[in-house]
């Protein structure tokens, strides 16, 4: 089986699963609309599918997915942003009441970021796209200056989480549906070496393991 008949024999279990053998679920999402709970910002990396990860149905969640779980602070300047568009759409449209950003492990655009600006053709979108959390570079270069490398990147990636988190209280609306609680915005890890979960303390001040 190629990597090809491997998508297409997946899509034969699904298609069989929510529409031969337990076709309710899909019947109700295609009547009723989609009305998920929770937007998940995740990474693009193959091993890290938010769904998966999370063992969670279709309707579940609404995921945006790009390099290295970035939320670009807000521009409203009339120009293309796709993240923000996705999370626009989730908030005002859906009605989500959490937000997630969901990072993980051996992050391929922490890493890229970490190694600083590349003087290639391998890199031009994403050393533009990385420009957006490189506080998080700065601050790991020197709070943790003779640290090795993978530590560094490991430190990067949480620093990125914390920098997402910031920049979503940018969007205007987004701030007013937080202070009046209705709307919950949440930092997880994923260390995809040891299997755990981790969360984002409130009060900025690390990491703990939830399960």
């Amino acid at each position: 089986m190629n990597e090809l008949e491997k998508l297409i024999a997946g899509f034969r279990q699904f298609r069989k699963r929510y529409y031969e053998d337990e076709p309710e679920l899909f019947k109700q999402l295609i009547n009723k609309g989609q009305s998920p709970k929770a937007l998940v910002i995740a990474c693009c990396d193959s091993r890290v599918h938010p769904a998966q990860v999370m063992d969670t149905d279709p309707g579940d969640i609404f995921v945006v997915r790009n390099v290295a779980n970035v939320v670009p602070p807000c521009q409203d300047d009339g120009k293309s942003h796709g993240t923000s568009a996705a999370i626009e759409f989730a908030v005002k449209h859906l009605g989500v009441k959490h937000i997630i950003i969901f990072g993980h492990g051996q992050c391929g655009g922490v890493r890229s970021l970490m190694e600083g600006k590349h003087q290639d053709h391998k890199h031009g979108f994403i050393d533009a796209w990385m420009d957006i959390v490189a506080p998080a570079r700065e601050k790991i270069l020197k709070e943790h200056r003779d640290a090795a490398f993978d530590d560094q990147c490991r430190a990067c990636e949480l620093a990125v989480i914390d920098i997402s988190v910031n920049n979503l209280m940018t969007f205007p609306w987004i701030r007013e549906m937080v202070v009046r609680n209705n709307l919950f915005i949440h930092g997880w890890y994923f260390d995809i070496e040891q299997g755990i979960l981790f969360e984002r303390d409130k009060s900025e001040k690390g990491f703990s393991p939830i399960c």
